[in-house]
């Protein structure tokens, strides 16, 4: 399938007056230019390129940064309204890899005022006004690492796995250093794996979660399971590591775009099904999710381990 042509879009920064102050941006490797917007059109959604077109298979417009921030205010119910579960009272250095909209990293500089908190990502799709004390870089979290002294560090590639490489970066691999964490670094991963206690799982949706599942470990980003965030933070060197399961109920509240979100470049790129044919798979998924005869769920997972004195 050939790729659609790369465009550019503009950054347009608000001038009105603000208690936040404009964060602007930074790359780790290289000055910020006009090639860190480039995007393309792929089957009515705008995807981000910059770092490749595979980079990141989930799209960066406005609908999608509409779905993050809901799926961030449904992570913090299952949370009981806490932005994370590790048990760390004041830090004063707080990373956030795959910030998307940056809506984790700006309420966790409001909730720590004395930290500096960084949120990364591949796109520049956050605020310009944020507070003070919180700036966004734009970043490969692949690539080599240069933080240090991190003392909370949140992973949540937007709680899919088509982001990232799936955590191949801990441990051994070693892309991510994460000695240079002081503290705990937290995982909070949505699981891929539907359940249904009664019976009742639609099929247009299982066929559509099971090719989404093997385009994705075809491309080796296989789906987290409670169990895998566990091993990786043990095998990093991480001690006191807890895992939390089966604290999710269904997310699909934010299905509308979800689904297409998830499915549409990976059934495209990966699997090389036609457009027609991935668009009937999502739409059939979509109304499975609607039906109210079906009663289907997911887990949430959620691990942090801390780092050794």
């Amino acid at each position: 399938m050939s790729q659609p042509d790369v465009l550019f879009d503009p950054v347009v920064l608000a001038n009105e007056k603000s208690d936040y102050e404009s964060s602007g941006y930074q790359t780790t490797t290289e000055s910020l230019s006009s090639s860190v917007n480039e995007y393309i059109f792929e089957n009515d959604r705008r995807y981000h390129t910059y770092f490749g077109a595979d980079k990141n298979l989930m799209p960066t417009d406005e609908r999608e940064q509409d779905r993050l921030d809901l799926h961030h205010e449904i992570m913090l119910g299952l949370l009981d309204g806490k932005q994370h579960t590790a048990p760390v009272d004041s830090p004063q250095r707080v990373l956030d890899i795959g910030t998307g909209t940056g809506i984790w990293a700006i309420y966790a500089a409001e909730l720590y005022p004395g930290a500096e908190v960084i949120g990364t990502d591949v796109s520049p799709i956050q605020p310009a006004w944020v507070p003070s004390n919180c700036k966004f870089e734009i970043d490969d979290a692949e690539k080599e690492w240069t933080y240090k002294q991190i003392e909370l560090l949140r992973f949540d590639p937007h709680s899919e796995p088509s982001t990232i490489h799936h955590y191949m970066a801990f441990g051994n691999e070693g892309r991510l250093p994460l000695h240079e964490t002081r503290w705990y670094v937290a995982l909070d991963e949505l699981g891929m794996t539907v359940y249904s206690d009664d019976n009742t799982m639609g099929s247009g949706f299982d066929k559509y979660i099971k090719l989404l599942v093997k385009g994705l470990t075809d491309m080796g980003r296989p789906q987290a399971t409670g169990k895998m965030l566990k091993d990786r933070l043990e095998k990093a060197g991480f001690i006191d590591v807890v895992r939390l399961k089966n604290i999710g109920a269904m997310v699909m509240l934010q299905s509308d775009p979800g689904i297409e979100t998830y499915g549409m470049a990976v059934f495209t790129r990966s699997m090389g099904i036609e457009v027609a044919e991935a668009a009937e798979l999502c739409k059939n998924a979509w109304n499975d999710v609607h039906n109210k005869n079906y009663h289907m769920y997911s887990m949430f997972h959620v691990a942090y381990g801390r780092r050794p004195e």
